[in-house]
């Protein structure tokens, strides 16, 4: 898949098109990802001990990756993306501007 957690993509079909956001969690076997703040479902959530009120819950749901478009950090547009490899390693590259696209990783805080 194209698409990593952390990549800014932008929605290109759908009810929220024209929207960006970032891959929160991919779904490598089933093609699917789901973006922050985009493709929003209600959900009926029952009463638990978790959710002691119940009623009705706001839901990020994963989308194809083919609704979406990768934002390039360099060029900030939306972009296809190819690859690249040099020796050993393999690269994805920004289709537009032809730079390598890196993800940043966020460090976890340890306690």
């Amino acid at each position: 898949m194209k698409l990593k957690k952390g990549d800014k993509v932008m929605i290109i079909a759908g009810k929220d098109k024209g929207k960006t956001g970032i891959v929160e969690r991919a779904f490598v076997s089933a093609g699917k990802v789901i973006v922050a703040g985009a493709n929003i479902v209600k959900k009926h959530v029952k009463v638990s001990k978790k959710n002691p009120g119940g009623g009705i819950a706001e839901i990020a749901m994963p989308m194809p990756t083919a609704k979406l478009a990768l934002v390039c950090p360099n060029c900030n547009k939306p972009t296809r993306v190819g690859y690249q490899t040099t020796g050993k390693e393999k690269n994805r590259v920004c289709k537009k501007c032809g730079k390598a696209i890196k993800v940043e990783k966020k460090d976890k805080e340890k306690k």
